[in-house]
C-alpha cells in the first residue's frame, strides 16, 4: 500500500504524494485519475494562444470540409493533459530528461474524455546518490477505452528521503482508507478523496500543496463574475486612492480559492450543502501563500439517501505567519463507499 497521508499528530494528517523511485518497479501500471472532458474552446485556446497556424483546430467552417468533419483537437492539448494526469504519481520526479517518443494512434474531439495510465518499462540505476531514473509509457485513452496516443519518456525520480519537501516528513503505510490507489488486475488506480465512512469526528487534515495569490488570476477571475469594482481590477484606482500598489484579492475569490483547497481530501463530495460562519479576518492580497486545514467536526447518515453521508467540516487557512485570515463551517453531502458511482465512471 502506498500512502495519500502522513500522519503528523494524533487524529492529524498531511496529504502528501508521490512514490519514492525504490518504489517503482517494471510491469507497474498506475491508471490516473481525474479525467478530463476537452472542448472546443480548450482546444482554440490552446491553438491560438500558441500562434497555431493550422486552422483545422479552430475554424469549423474548414473542418467541416475535412475528413474528420469537424475541428480536430490539437495534438498538444492531447499529450499535455495525458502527461500532466501523472503529476500525483510522479511527483517526487526531478524533471523529464527525454522524450524517446510520442505516437499519435487516434483523433480527438470535442466532447471528448480523456484519461491516463503509465507503464514501468525500465529500472534504471544512476550514480546520482539523489535520484534515480525510470523509463516510462504514458498511454492516453477516450472515453470508449480507445487509445489515443503512447508516450514513452525517462524520469529521473528522487529516492527515499531525498525529495527538498519530504526529507524532514516521515511518511509510513496506514491504514486502508488512507491508500493512495485502488489495487485492481494488477493496477493502482489513483484514488481522490475519502467515503463518508473514512472520515472520524476530530480528525484534521493538512491539504497540500499550499495556495498562492496572483494577480493576474484574481484580475480575471473577477472580470469573469461580473466584479467590475476598479478595487479589485485597476491598479491605478487603488494605488491613487488607497495608498496601496496592488489590488487586495476579491473576498469571494478568496473564499473559492480556500474551498478548493481542500478538495484532495473532499474529492468525493456530491454537493455542498451550506456554507456558515464565513470569517475573513483580513484583505488578502497578491502573492501571499495560504496553508489550509479542515477539521471534521461532525457526521451523520442520510435518511433519504442511502448511498450518501453528511459532514460538518470546519476549515481554516493560515499565512506565513502562521495566523488564521479566513475561516469557515462547510456541511457537506458526501458519497459512502456502496456508491455505484466511481464503478460505473471507469473509476
Amino acid at each position: 500500500m502506498f500512502s495519500a497521508y502522513a500522519k503528523i499528530a494524533s487524529q492529524k494528517y498531511r496529504e502528501v504524494y508521490g512514490l519514492d523511485f525504490e518504489q517503482f518497479q517494471v510491469g507497474q501500471i498506475f491508471k490516473h485519475r481525474p479525467g478530463v472532458t476537452v472542448s472546443q474552446e480548450d482546444n482554440k485556446n490552446e491553438a491560438l494562444s500558441t500562434t497555431n497556424f493550422a486552422q483545422l483546430h479552430y475554424d469549423g467552417n474548414y473542418g467541416a470540409s475535412t475528413e474528420w468533419k469537424q475541428c480536430l483537437v490539437v495534438s498538444t492539448v492531447t499529450i499535455k493533459r495525458v502527461i500532466g494526469m501523472t503529476w500525483k504519481t510522479f511527483f517526487k520526479k526531478l524533471r523529464i530528461e527525454r522524450f524517446n517518443s510520442i505516437a499519435m494512434l487516434h483523433p480527438v474531439f470535442s466532447g471528448d474524455t480523456i484519461y491516463s495510465e503509465s507503464e514501468i518499462l525500465e529500472i534504471i540505476i544512476s550514480d546520482s546518490p539523489d535520484t534515480g531514473k525510470i523509463l516510462v509509457e504514458t498511454r492516453g485513452f477516450n472515453q470508449s477505452n480507445i487509445l489515443i496516443t503512447k508516450i514513452q519518456y525517462v524520469i529521473a525520480v528522487y529516492r527515499q528521503g531525498k525529495h527538498p519537501y519530504y526529507q524532514s516528513l516521515a511518511i509510513e503505510n496506514l491504514e486502508d482508507r488512507f491508500s493512495a490507489y485502488k489495487n485492481a488486475n494488477n493496477t493502482l488506480m489513483e484514488q481522490s478523496g475519502l467515503f463518508f465512512e473514512d472520515f472520524n469526528q476530530g480528525e484534521i487534515y493538512e491539504h497540500f500543496p499550499s495556495r498562492k495569490f496572483y494577480a493576474d488570476e484574481s484580475i480575471n477571475n473577477d472580470l469573469l463574475a461580473l466584479e467590475w469594482n476598479p478595487k479589485y481590477v485597476n491598479s491605478n484606482y487603488y494605488k491613487q486612492y488607497f495608498g496601496l500598489p496592488l489590488n487586495p484579492i476579491n473576498e469571494m475569490s478568496a473564499l473559492t480559492i480556500v474551498t478548493t483547497a481542500t478538495t484532495r481530501t473532499f474529492g468525493k463530495v456530491v454537493a455542498n450543502l451550506e456554507w456558515k460562519n464565513i470569517e475573513l479576518k483580513r484583505e488578502v492580497f497578491p502573492d501571499e501563500e495560504f496553508f489550509t486545514e479542515s477539521e471534521i467536526i461532525a457526521k451523520k447518515e442520510s435518511k433519504s439517501r442511502p448511498t450518501q453521508g453528511i459532514l460538518t467540516v470546519t476549515t481554516r487557512a493560515f499565512d506565513s505567519s502562521k495566523s488564521i485570515v479566513v475561516s469557515f463551517e462547510r456541511v457537506l453531502l458526501v458519497y459512502r463507499n456502496n456508491a455505484p458511482t466511481y464503478l460505473n465512471s471507469n473509476y
